[in-house]
């Protein structure tokens, strides 16, 4: 009577099955490649809401030059906090190689007038001609004026 031997060991691999890691690498390299362009830091400012927003695609692309003016009266140009004396000479150095380039404001709804003019005033002696008003569109049925 013999024994029976069993060599079922033998068959099992023990190289690691890497195709599913892969595929979860490149599924989260397409979120973030998706996500990092929508997480642009810009400086918080609660934008003036209107009926009819002019489209300024132009406004979020990579290379605009954004001056935002907070609630409290500060100027940032890009994301960073300038006094509003140097903003006109910011604004000249990079437009050095970009003549006729538009520049965009995004000033909070509840910035002091003052701020808002002096800031559109020191771009403009830099140069600018073109200054684009960032604004947002108004949600929902809170139409003034009884339309």
């Amino acid at each position: 009577m013999g024994i029976a031997v069993r060599d079922e060991g033998h068959k099992v691999s023990s190289n690691i099955n890497v195709t599913p890691m892969v595929d979860v690498m490149l599924v989260l390299l397409i979120i973030f490649m998706v996500i990092t362009p929508m997480l642009q830091n810009k400086v918080s400012v609660d934008m003036a809401k209107v009926n009819n927003p002019t489209a300024m695609p132009d406004a979020d692309k990579e290379d605009a030059i954004v001056v935002a003016i907070t609630r409290d009266g500060g100027v940032f140009l890009g994301q960073n906090k300038t006094a509003i004396s140097e903003l006109g000479a910011q604004v000249r150095d990079k437009l050095a190689d970009k003549p006729g380039k538009t520049i965009y404001i995004r000033a909070d709804a509840r910035a002091q007038y003052r701020a808002v003019e002096d800031a559109i005033d020191a771009v403009r002696t830099a140069g600018v001609e073109d200054v684009g008003l960032l604004t947002q569109k108004r949600e929902g049925g809170n139409l003034a004026g009884g339309e």
